[in-house]
């Protein structure tokens, strides 16, 4: 086994074993050969992951914000000095290529520490005049916070979550996928050797059945989740028991709008970007592609061009431009969505293959003469297929962009930047890129409305769903009283 970690849980600072959890096999996407296995958390293991968070957790709110920014500083510097080695653990664990890995993965996880490592000491509470009396506030942490990390990017993941939450001096349990369960374990390694007192970072492995039970503890008062729009509804169920702060990051069927004035060449670089990277599976991903008539067969002839000299392979290699999907499930899904589309009517223009061999691989595929209501137009599918549809102006795009249950991102390509400004304004999505696409710098709030999710990471706004607000007012003067 290639990448076996030293236990399947990191708790209380260490690493810990239980052969007494299930057994959770880690396959290579690419060759489909078992490189690890853990064991999913017992019960004990979750009552000593908690219950140390718990114990930690008081001491660390008390410090000063800035030792605790510290201690994030050295966690990213020490990201960076191992991106390499963070890079091809993430691609052994992911299937995506190195050439993705090395810019994308663990270098987005050090953003994250270093951003909310410099905001922390920043976050104060604000004083209200009352005449003679006077409040202030206070912006205090939660407490312990669960996260709940999906199988597309386990380090970025495990980091966005980790580094507001550290930073507002809560502590964290965090179970990452079982399909992906080992960068976070590096993850953990790298915020202890940094200073990061023990208990208050905790990783566990498992499934469902482990998340559920961290969701629904008692002693958990916040809950992250990426994940599915199936999983976050049960999710956002049982941490509606407890009452528990919830951020959701779910699923999406993002709008691209190409407008027949934009640059033929960005518009079908923003498209491939947001279908193809990853093979396909990120959540943001603009898979209903909106070309304007008057550019569709010029915009369907470039894009086949392009899509078809993508290089599939061994994501080892860094000349590698996509990897396999995540697993043979999964591999499964998609190649039913493609066969969806083609009973459907759709125009494959290229792709809708499985090459021949080991591994989860599918070619860039891109239909056109999508349908509203074709399946693959409306349902989330997660893997390099491009739906293009075409349209005649603006308001009749809009109306279609927005006919979604869906509410994750959004995208438009446009010369015409007072279009690009009107238009977003109007798209019901809470992520929304001009001339750009899938480009998520920690400084920028990302999330999504209605059914993609709830709350906000990354940016200051991170820091209102990891802590909470207390108003203190101060009488100066006698108490007064009508008996």
């Amino acid at each position: 086994m290639r990448a076996q970690p030293s236990a399947s849980h990191f708790i209380d600072g260490d690493f810990v074993e239980d052969t007494q959890g299930e057994v959770i096999e880690v396959i290579h996407p690419a060759d489909e050969t078992v490189i690890a296995r853990v064991h999913a958390a017992t019960p004990a293991i979750l009552e000593r992951a908690v219950a140390s968070a718990q114990r930690a957790q008081a001491d660390w709110a008390a410090r000063r914000p800035v030792e605790r920014a510290r201690v994030l500083a050295r966690a990213a510097a020490t990201l960076r000095e191992r991106n390499r080695a963070m890079s091809e653990l993430e691609t052994l664990d992911t299937g995506k290529p190195l050439q993705e890995t090395l810019v994308a993965d663990a270098e987005s996880g050090a953003e994250a520490l270093e951003f909310f490592a410099g905001l922390a000491p920043t976050v104060t509470g604000e004083t209200i005049p009352l005449g003679g009396d006077f409040a202030y506030t206070l912006r205090e942490p939660l407490g312990v916070c669960a996260g709940i990390g999906a199988w597309n990017y386990p380090t970025q993941i495990a980091c966005w979550k980790a580094a507001p939450a550290l930073a507002m001096g809560n502590a964290m349990v965090f179970k990452p996928s079982e399909l992906t369960p080992l960068c976070t374990l590096e993850v953990a390694r790298i915020l202890t050797e940094a200073g990061l007192p023990a208990g208050l970072f905790n990783v566990v492995q498992g499934a469902g059945a482990v998340g559920d039970a961290l969701v629904r503890d008692e002693r958990v008062a916040k809950v992250s989740l990426t994940g599915s729009v199936p999983t976050g509804r049960k999710v956002y169920a049982a941490a509606a028991e407890g009452i528990r702060h919830v951020t959701m990051e779910l699923g999406g069927k993002s709008p691209l709008i190409v407008f027949d004035d934009a640059s033929l060449e960005d518009a079908v670089s923003g498209a491939m970007l947001g279908n193809f990277y990853s093979a396909g599976q990120v959540c943001t991903n603009g898979t209903r592609v909106f070309v304007q008539r008057a550019l569709r067969e010029r915009f369907l002839e470039r894009l086949a061009a392009r899509s078809v000299a993508i290089r599939l392979g061994d994501p080892m290699d860094e000349a590698t431009q996509m990897g396999p999907l995540i697993s043979a499930r999964q591999h499964e899904t998609v190649m039913r969505y493609i066969e969806d589309g083609r009973a459907a009517g759709a125009r494959l223009v290229t792709g809708g293959t499985a090459p021949d061999g080991p591994g989860y691989f599918v070619a860039p595929t891109v239909f056109a003469d999508v349908s509203d209501d074709m399946t693959i137009a409306r349902e989330e599918i997660f893997g390099p297929v491009m739906c293009v549809l075409d349209f005649e102006d603006e308001d009749e795009v809009i109306a279609r962009a927005n006919a979604s249950e869906f509410g994750l991102a959004a995208g438009v390509f446009t010369n015409d930047l007072t279009r690009a400004h009107r238009v977003v304004s109007r798209l019901q999505a809470g992520t929304c890129w001009i001339n750009s696409y899938n480009l998520t710098p920690l400084e920028m709030p990302f999330g999504g409305v209605k059914l993609s999710g709830v709350g906000r990471e990354n940016g200051r706004a991170a820091i209102e769903h990891y802590s909470q607000v207390k108003s203190v007012h101060v009488g100066m003067g006698p108490v007064e009283a009508p008996y």
